[in-house]
């Protein structure tokens, strides 16, 4: 499994070449790229941060239920950090599988859960203002809990 932060730019199609082998009947990509516009709105840039011990362990810990779960024989998951201009690739998720089935739920369900678990936030630059992205609903297993009726 390859499990990355980066800070520079994601060499996808290298990546993808590398995790081939011979019995894999099936690549999925996702390679997820800066649009150059939100809900109407011209995006100029995007900068990503993170919380990096906790995202890489559920980022591990992501790949490894994916393998299980869908039986896929590789799973490569790298996110990366700063600035980001329209057109480059802030995520990518490279799924190698014996079947084709397999990949395209395995990466769905990694994108999907990514998004919704690990600590990476998305602070978005317009034209006309800035603003943290509304992202997922924070992980319940992370949040602060209340103790005692009182926060």
């Amino acid at each position: 499994m390859l499990i990355e932060i980066v800070e520079k730019p994601i060499a996808a199609e290298a990546i993808v070449a590398a995790m081939k082998a011979g019995a894999d009947g099936a690549v999925c990509v996702f390679d997820g790229i800066v649009r150059d516009n939100t809900r109407g709105r011209r995006t100029l840039y995007l900068d990503y941060e993170a919380y990096r011990e906790m995202a890489l362990e559920r980022m591990h810990g992501l790949a490894a239920e994916a393998a299980a779960k869908f039986c896929v024989r590789e799973v490569a998951l790298i996110h990366r950090l700063g600035r980001l201009l329209v057109g480059e690739t802030s995520v990518l998720i490279v799924v190698t599988s014996a079947h084709r089935a397999a990949a395209f739920d395995a990466c769905r369900w990694l994108i999907d859960t990514l998004k919704k678990t690990v600590p990476i936030w998305k602070k978005e630059t317009f034209t006309d203002g800035v603003v943290w992205a509304d992202g997922e609903p924070f992980p319940d297993e992370v949040a602060l809990q209340r103790r005692g009726g009182s926060e």
